[in-house]
């Protein structure tokens, strides 16, 4: 099993000052962001997500499922079963995409890989902040 750290107070609010984060409100994030979740146990320990079985999914589904529910806000880690290890990156203060694409891709022209890898989670490329998790593609 992988496990991948996350800002805890860095995710998008999903529930009130009040409330928690629970499992039905990260696999309601997951299924209203599009991603396919056929097969896939998401159980919530304390401030871990661990996510398992969905064995017919994609390498690219499930790390798209893993950034989802890590960039929750209250989400410190994520656990799952990976096949290959998926290349994250946390945004820092003053990161550009472009930047991003020019220190793990080589070429900042690149952004465009890395905006499309994180659809839908992204919805425009300046959309981004510190703390947030995102997929390099490789």
């Amino acid at each position: 099993m992988g496990l991948w750290n996350f800002v805890k107070g860095a995710g998008k609010a999903l529930f009130g000052d009040d409330d928690a984060a629970t499992e039905e409100t990260l696999a309601k994030e997951v299924a209203d962001l599009g991603i396919s979740t056929e097969g896939l146990d998401i159980k919530l320990d304390g401030e871990k997500v661990v996510i398992a079985g969905g064995e017919g999914l994609s390498a690219e589904d499930r790390e798209k499922v893993i950034l989802a529910v890590g960039n929750v806000e209250g989400v410190a880690e994520v656990e799952a079963e990976m096949e290959n290890e998926p290349v994250f990156h946390t945004v820092e203060k003053g990161d550009t995409l472009w930047a991003i694409a020019a220190k793990t891709l080589g070429n900042g022209a690149k952004y465009e890989e890395i905006f499309e890898a994180n659809r839908p989670m992204l919805s425009h490329p300046d959309k981004i902040y510190p703390g947030q998790n995102l997929r390099i593609p490789q």
